[in-house]
């Protein structure tokens, strides 16, 4: 993530994260409302300090169930205080004492049921409160910073998060495409891994000659808010504006078998750039994964900024589901950990 460019310029401040788990909260946005009746129990989870998965384990314990009956839409930070949905699966069966569940870190706070499990991914997005302590650096450009972000959005970049602890996952992933053996469970994580690396470095050169907010020759537009794309056919007009307004989005790779769906200088800047991952290219093209596209352009919704005191900022916002508060915090920030993500 260190070497990826800027859009708005390097971050003004500088400061700690993680200080504690309350200084990254994270409250998950279903975009729906269970039914009230069916076999599947959906529990509405606070946590903190915990991982997601160990959760999932102890709600299948307390409900006497198999670990594959419980599932939740995404994973969610270990160092912070989270609110998320679970689905227990009871075909039948009593319905467990859920407030006599007596783990430290995880609050039940409601629960009501559902026709159908929840499935991964199946979330709208997330809203995010993020404290930054001992913060240094320019506050007046900061706030210029903040502003230029809540009106033009931010670079789309993959997380940290999505490449494992000092970023060697990519490393795992180019040995398992030679043909290390390698757990069947990790296969998908290495695939996501080798893919996000290729997209992040296309947005990094998107953003280093000012187009990764604009439309190009050959691009393919992601539609705002779906995970639908189309080719900009030569000729058409208005794409432009409708970039402008924030209704389509420049499109980056999500690496696969075949041709890009991308033509023109759009193509040929996607091609260049994979040059230099040439055994990522392979190794994903073995995968017999489809071509697919991601929004260059992140949105963060209902930016607020507060200053808790003179050392201290909080950012407010939400991200749809897949995209990350690190790409937005990047840009006005350089930070430390105090308690690394570990959601992977």
């Amino acid at each position: 993530m260190h070497d990826l460019r800027f859009a708005h310029g390097g971050p003004p401040l500088g400061g700690w994260l993680r200080t504690t788990p309350e200084d990254f909260l994270v409250d998950e946005d279903l975009g729906f409302s269970p039914g009230g009746e069916g076999e599947h129990v959906f529990l509405h989870v606070r946590k903190r300090g915990a991982n997601t998965d160990w959760v999932a384990g102890r709600l299948a314990e307390h409900a006497g169930v198999a670990p594959g009956a419980v599932s939740y839409a995404g994973m969610k930070d270990r160092h912070a205080v989270t609110t998320q949905t679970f689905s227990v699966h009871l075909p039948g069966m009593p319905e467990p004492d859920w407030d006599g569940l007596a783990e430290p870190g995880i609050a039940i706070t409601g629960h009501s049921r559902h026709h159908r499990k929840l499935r991964r991914g199946a979330l709208a997005g997330n809203r995010f409160t993020i404290t930054l302590r001992d913060v240094a650096g320019d506050r007046e450009q900061a706030e210029h910073r903040l502003r230029a972000m809540a009106a033009h959005g931010v670079p789309n970049y993959f997380g940290g998060q999505r490449f494992g602890r000092d970023s060697g996952n990519v490393n795992r992933a180019l040995a398992f495409f030679a043909g290390r053996r390698t757990p069947r469970k990790h296969h998908g994580m290495l695939i996501s891994a080798a893919r996000s690396h290729i997209f992040n470095a296309v947005l990094s050169e998107r953003v280093g000659d000012g187009s990764w907010n604009r439309i190009i020759d050959g691009e393919c537009c992601c539609l705002h808010g779906s995970r639908s794309w189309f080719l900009a056919e030569p000729g058409v007009d208005g794409l432009e504006a409708r970039a402008a307004a924030f209704d389509i989005h420049p499109s980056g790779p999500l690496w696969g078998q075949g041709p890009l769906p991308s033509r023109g200088r759009a193509a040929d800047l996607e091609q260049t750039v994979a040059a230099a991952y040439q055994k990522l290219v392979d190794g994903l093209g073995r995968q017999r994964l489809d071509q697919d596209r991601r929004a260059l352009r992140l949105c963060p919704g209902a930016l607020e900024w507060t200053w808790p005191d003179a050392a201290s900022l909080t950012l407010r916002f939400w991200l749809p589901a897949g995209s990350y508060a690190t790409a937005v915090l990047r840009e006005v920030a350089a930070w430390r950990e105090a308690n690394p993500p570990s959601d992977i």
